[in-house]
C-alpha cells in the first residue's frame, strides 16, 4: 500500500478502545449496551433544557420604543431581553449536545449491527462452501463404493480369494492386500464425507445464530436512528430560532442601553441591513461552494439503470477487512471497512448515487459530516467525511444530484468520500460489484 493510499483510507467503524472511550462517563459494559442506554439517556435529556418561560413572546420594536421612554419599563425590558438571549444560546447548546450524544449512540449501534451482518454473511458463505465440499465427498464415496461392490455384497471379496489366478499363497496375499486397501480407502472417503457434512451443518448453525444477533442489533440501530433524527431536527430548529431572533434581540438591547439620541428606528434599519447582508453572504458562499464542488473531481453521470457515480475519485480503500492504521491524533482505524473510499480531492463534488429521500444530513460521529439516502425497497446509500452538506433531511434528491463536497471530517486521514451501500437484505455490501451491476464502475 503506497503512503498516499494509506493516508486516504478512513476509519468508519470504532475499534474496541474507541467504543470504551466513546462515552466514558456512562461506564457501560459494552458498546451494544451503550447504544440502548444512550437512547434512554437521551430520552431523559430530551425534556425542556430551559425554563418553560422561554416560550414567552419576543418584544416588538414599538414595545422597545415605548419602554425606552420610562426607566422602570426600560430596566424590565432589558432584563427580559437579556434572559431571552441567554435562553436562545443555552437552548442551542443543550440541543446540540443531545444531538451529538444520540448520533454517537446511533453510530455505535449501527456499526455493531453492520459488523454482525457482515459476520453472518461470511459464516453463511463458509457454510455454503463446506456444504459443496461435503457433497463432493459424498459423491466420491458413493462412486468408490459402487466400484468396490459392483458385483454385489461380498462377491468381490470372495472372487479375490478364490480367483483362478490365486494359485499360490503369495498371489493370494497380494490380492488380500489389494482388498484391504480398497476397503481402507473407502472408509477414509466416507469419513471425509461425514466430517465435511458435520462441518457444513456446524457453520450453518453458527450463521443462523449470527443472523438472530444481526436482527436484534438491527432493531437497536433503527431505534437509535429515530432518536438521532429527532434530536438533530430539534437542534436545527433551535438554531433556526436563534438565527431568527438573536440579532433583533441584540439590536433591541443595544437600543435600550444606548444613552445617545440615536433612535430605535435607526437600530431597526441597521438590523434590517445586517440581516440582508448576512443572507447575501451566505447565499454567495453557498453558490461558490457548489460551483467548486461541481467543478472538482467529476462524477454524477447517470447510467441507464438510473444510478450515478457518487464521486469522480479513484478507489483509495476497498470493502472488507483491512490492516488497522493510526494517525493525526484521531485514534486507530478499525479493521472493519464496510464501504469503498473514493478520493478526488478536497472540495470535490459528491453526488447522489440514485434518486431517493435524504434521511440523515448532519455530523455523525466517526463518519464526520454524513448523508444517508433511502432509495426505496430497503436500499440505501451513505456518504461520509464530507466537508460540506448541500441537502437537508427529508429532501428528495435525484440520481447524480450534487449533495455535498469531499472532505476530511470525522475519523478520516485524508480528503475522500467513504461510500456505503445498504442492501435490502441488511447490513452493507461491497459497493464495487453493486454499482457495476447497475452500469456504474467505481
Amino acid at each position: 500500500m503506497d503512503p498516499q493510499q494509506a493516508q486516504d483510507e478512513c476509519d468508519c467503524a470504532p475499534t474496541a478502545r474507541e467504543r470504551r472511550l466513546l462515552w466514558p462517563a456512562m461506564n457501560r459494559r459494552s458498546a451494544i449496551g451503550l447504544g440502548v442506554l444512550g437512547i434512554a439517556v437521551v430520552g431523559g435529556l430530551a425534556g425542556p433544557a430551559i425554563a418553560p418561560a422561554f416560550a414567552a413572546t419576543y418584544p416588538s420594536w414599538p414595545e422597545v420604543q415605548a419602554a425606552k421612554a420610562n426607566e422602570a419599563a426600560k430596566a424590565a425590558q432589558v432584563t427580559k431581553i437579556e434572559g431571552l438571549i441567554k435562553a436562545l444560546t443555552d437552548d442551542v447548546a443543550a440541543k446540540n449536545l443531545i444531538a451529538e450524544q444520540t448520533a454517537d449512540a446511533y453510530y455505535v449501534a449501527q456499526q455493531a449491527y453492520l459488523e454482525a451482518a457482515y459476520r453472518a454473511e461470511q459464516l453463511q458463505a463458509a457454510a455454503d462452501a463446506q456444504a459443496a465440499t461435503a457433497k463432493d465427498a459424498a459423491d466420491k464415496a458413493g462412486r468408490l463404493a459402487a466400484q468396490l461392490y459392483r458385483n454385489g455384497g461380498d462377491d468381490t471379496s470372495l472372487e479375490l480369494f478364490f480367483s483362478d489366478s490365486a494359485v499360490d499363497a503369495d498371489n493370494l496375499l497380494a490380492r488380500l492386500g489389494t482388498m484391504d486397501k480398497l476397503v481402507e480407502r473407502n472408509n477414509d472417503v466416507y469419513t471425509d464425507a461425514i466430517t465435511a457434512r458435520d462441518a457444513a451443518q456446524g457453520l450453518t448453525d453458527k450463521a443462523e445464530v449470527q443472523r438472530v444477533e444481526r436482527d436484534r442489533l438491527q432493531k437497536i440501530a433503527e431505534d437509535a436512528m429515530v432518536a438521532a433524527q429527532k434530536a438533530a431536527a430539534e437542534a436545527q430548529a433551535a438554531l433556526e430560532t436563534q438565527q431568527t431572533y438573536l440579532g433583533q434581540l441584540q439590536a433591541q438591547l443595544a437600543a435600550l442601553k444606548d444613552t445617545t439620541a440615536k433612535t430605535v428606528a435607526a437600530y431597526q434599519e441597521g438590523e434590517r441591513i445586517r440581516i440582508a447582508r448576512e443572507a447575501a453572504e451566505r447565499a454567495e458562499a453557498e453558490r461558490k461552494a457548489r460551483e467548486a464542488a461541481a467543478a472538482a473531481g467529476g462524477g454524477g453521470a447517470v447510467g441507464g439503470a438510473g444510478w450515478a457515480r457518487p464521486s469522480g475519485g479513484r478507489i483509495s480503500s476497498g470493502y472488507g477487512p483491512r490492516t488497522p492504521q493510526c494517525g493525526q491524533g484521531k485514534g486507530c482505524a478499525s479493521s472493519w471497512h464496510l464501504g469503498t473510499d473514493l478520493a478526488a480531492g478536497c472540495g470535490a463534488g459528491i453526488y447522489a448515487a440514485a434518486s431517493g429521500t435524504v434521511r440523515m444530513a448532519w455530523p455523525y460521529s466517526g463518519y464526520g459530516n454524513y448523508i444517508r439516502i433511502d432509495h426505496g425497497g430497503g436500499v440505501g446509500t451513505g456518504y461520509g467525511h464530507l466537508s460540506r452538506i448541500f441537502v437537508t433531511s427529508g429532501q428528495w434528491v435525484n440520481a447524480g444530484q450534487l449533495i455535498g463536497a469531499e472532505g476530511n471530517t470525522g475519523n478520516s486521514y485524508g480528503c475522500h468520500l467513504h461510500f456505503e451501500v445498504y442492501p435490502p437484505w441488511g447490513g452493507t455490501t461491497n459497493p464495487v460489484p453493486w454499482m457495476a451491476a447497475r452500469g456504474v464502475y467505481l
